[in-house]
């Protein structure tokens, strides 16, 4: 499965219906009144954080969402149905920005942490609400408001306890390959690791920890040298950092 780690989306909630204007029309009632009811909320757009992925792929190809609009209110007081909610599934450890300010608006760290990005309109109210003493028939009704639109940015950082930098060709890949049961691709020329692996160490007693391995660091990735700085990010919230050197050349390399 390719690897993305960044994405830009389009995403607009639901708008909510309109108020009805409506009156009671019964037999032997002749002034039933005003009996309108609201329109339903629009449809939320909630992002979700699942460990069931592990990639941005599957925005890639889709970077427009729409949630369900409100129901128009109906006559009798019925309330229309509120617009379902859109859940956008997300890797754990998706950073979600504002695209024109990058604010943060969320990072989703944990397994099933969502949070809202755009709200859904309020339905509009029905004409039931606005009868008075003097305003007995009303024959208007609010329209539903218009739901929130945005453009996100998301950015995946992955969740490792262990990160593996060095060099290119240091024996990053080979390292995680023997510990875990990760198979990143390992060959004898440089920049082997075009992307993050991610692997399991299971140690005694249940227990385990996970391992990233990096693609190659080299001096100046920070200004887009070798790889560039998009594979830093991974870095950034590992608890350990692993330097791996490899000493085999220690004739013409020096080591430290």
């Amino acid at each position: 499965m390719k690897f993305v780690d960044y994405v830009k989306i389009h995403v607009k909630a639901g708008d909510g219906g309109r108020g009805c204007v409506s009156f009671r029309r019964e037999k032997y009632v002749p002034r039933g009144g005003p009996d309108g009811g609201d329109g339903g909320r629009g449809g939320h757009i909630i992002l979700k954080a699942t460990k069931e992925l592990n990639t941005l792929l599957d925005l890639k190809y889709q970077r427009e969402y729409k949630a369900e609009r409100g129901e128009h209110g109906k006559g009798s007081n019925k309330h229309g149905r509120n617009g379902e909610d859109k859940i956008i599934f997300v890797p754990v450890g998706t950073l979600v920005k504002e695209a024109e300010t990058e604010t943060v608006i969320a990072d989703l760290d944990y397994d099933g942490k969502e949070v809202i990005v755009a709200k859904g309109g309020r339905g509009g109210l029905g004409n039931s609400h606005f009868a008075t003493a003097t305003r007995q028939a009303p024959k208007f009704a609010q329209p539903g408001e218009k739901g929130a639109e945005k453009q996100l940015i998301l950015e995946l950082k992955l969740l490792a306890d262990v990160g593996f930098i060095g060099l290119p060709n240091a024996g990053k890949s080979t390292l995680i390959s023997l510990i875990s049961s990760a198979k990143p691709k390992i060959a004898d020329y440089p920049f082997t690791t075009l992307v993050p692996n991610l692997g399991v160490v299971k140690l005694e007693d249940f227990r385990s920890f996970v391992v990233a391995d990096i693609p190659g660091l080299i001096k100046g990735a920070h200004r887009g040298a070798g790889l560039g700085f998009q594979f830093l990010r991974h870095v950034e919230r590992t608890s350990i950092l692993l330097h791996l050197v490899d000493v085999s050349d220690i004739l013409t390399t020096d080591p430290v």
